[in-house]
């Protein structure tokens, strides 16, 4: 959870590097709008305990701030909206957080009324990231994260048009939707203007970028490189959509990091085919090795699901083994809970608490594989991009990075990465590329 303060908008930003970026937009539109002492939850519904934090989030508000206006908007307000409703919030939906519109209160007998969704239909002008009616068709529109990170998280597509069983996304986002090239390449371009050297690509299915337009990935990787960016990093990638663009990119582009993280969700066969992904274990044992073949000093990591509906003793151990077999370093790993509207919903159960201790068997094992790692990392020297507290950062692989002096926030630096300490190494900076933030 991040927030975003400006005057009287409080941005407040749950889950994905998404929300991260959409949030500057939403923190744009509500300042637009005029509005004052309002309180702005872009939440995550990712698992059933994301949508809990914003829940109690949203109460606290309300019970400390009663003269503030609470507006709840993102995946959790789309999916469960009168339960937001019902604390007394104001929801809205996700198509319509970037537009002023959806936060401009109209009087009417006394009582503020608001049609977000309405708005959008009527074909309200969009900040960054809205989506917009064109044809008939949403469009999307690139959502640039604010200047208060030493990296950019540029968002370039929304929804997803696969239908994995477990997954709530599509009914809270809708169907994928790309940004323009042109469209991103502008919106890069304000975040190199005011010093930020590192570009996160994101999306709720970043790999199937273009599929709306006839663009690819990899087309939109070579346009920004086209660009004065320094680095380029991608967040979470299908595995069964890395072509060979996108690979010789993520191989032999050095500007794009050597950090791969893959949506393998499962390591076990029948899992992936009754949470209908689209890869096999093997897809993902044999594209890792052809990364680390290509490149070796790539980090792998990648979203685990623990006790997915039917998951058996074997079929968990299975996914445990994936952890070596795949060399994952950064695991992004959560218990199964059951979203409402779900095919997986209906399967039969394993337990919460089953799914929670294998969650946690699962943790344990990556950060002995994480440390393990980072003790190989000892000695060898790295470039690292210092963090807006000036002493904190992370290396070209995605390594935690630790100054012991404060160096200049946002600027790149070789480093000699030493000890390492609990997840992150500790590191003297050996030569300043002296190139402001």
């Amino acid at each position: 959870m991040s927030a975003s303060l400006a005057g009287p908008v409080e941005v407040v930003n749950f889950g994905c590097r998404l929300n991260i970026a959409e949030g500057e937009g939403v923190r744009a539109a509500a300042r637009a709008a005029g509005v004052r002492d309002t309180i702005i939850f872009n939440s995550c519904a990712v698992t059933d305990e994301a949508v809990r934090q914003a829940r109690q989030a949203v109460r606290r508000s309300l019970r400390e701030r009663p003269g503030a206006e609470v507006v709840v908007t993102g995946c959790a307000a789309e999916l469960e909206a009168e339960s937001f409703t019902a604390m007394g919030a104001r929801v809205v939906s996700n198509d319509a957080k970037g537009l002023i519109e959806s936060y401009r209160i109209e009087k009417q007998n006394g009582a503020s009324t608001r049609s977000a969704r309405t708005d959008l239909e009527n074909g309200s002008t969009p900040q960054p990231f809205a989506l917009s009616l064109s044809k008939g068709r949403p469009s999307y529109s690139p959502a640039l994260s604010g200047a208060d990170h030493a990296r950019a998280f540029l968002g370039v597509q929304t929804g997803c048009s696969h239908s994995c069983t477990f997954c709530a996304t599509v009914l809270a986002r809708g169907t994928a939707r790309s940004a323009t090239i042109e469209a991103v390449l502008a919106e890069a371009q304000i975040a190199l203007d005011r010093g930020q050297r590192e570009i996160v690509l994101t999306g709720v299915d970043l790999a199937s970028y273009g599929d709306d337009s006839g663009a690819t990935l990899a087309a939109l990787v070579e346009a920004l490189l086209a660009l004065p960016v320094e680095r380029l990093r991608l967040s979470s990638l299908d595995p069964d959509r890395i072509d060979d663009a996108l690979f010789a990119l993520l191989t032999q582009e050095k500007r794009v990091m050597p950090h791969v993280h893959l949506s393998l969700q499962a390591g076990d066969d029948m899992v992936l085919t009754r949470m209908k992904r689209r890869h096999r274990r093997a897809d993902a044992v044999r594209l890792i090795e052809r990364l680390k073949t290509a490149r070796p000093e790539i980090a792998i990591g990648a979203d685990l699901i623990a006790g997915f509906p039917t998951e058996d003793d074997a079929m968990f151990a299975n996914s445990l083994a994936l952890i070596d077999d795949c060399d994952i370093v950064f695991g992004h790993i959560f218990p199964y809970s059951p979203r409402a509207g779900t095919p997986a919903a209906r399967m039969p159960q394993v337990g919460r608490t089953i799914a929670r201790e294998r969650a946690a068997i699962l943790r344990d094992a990556n950060a002995r594989r994480r440390q393990d790692w980072l003790d190989m990392q000892i000695g060898r020297t790295a470039s690292m991009l210092v963090e807006r507290d000036g002493v904190s950062g992370h290396a070209e692989n995605f390594a935690a990075v630790a100054l012991t002096a404060p160096a200049a926030p946002g600027t790149i630096i070789d480093v000699r990465l030493g000890a390492r300490d609990g997840d992150r190494m500790i590191a003297t900076q050996i030569e300043a590329k002296d190139i402001a933030a």
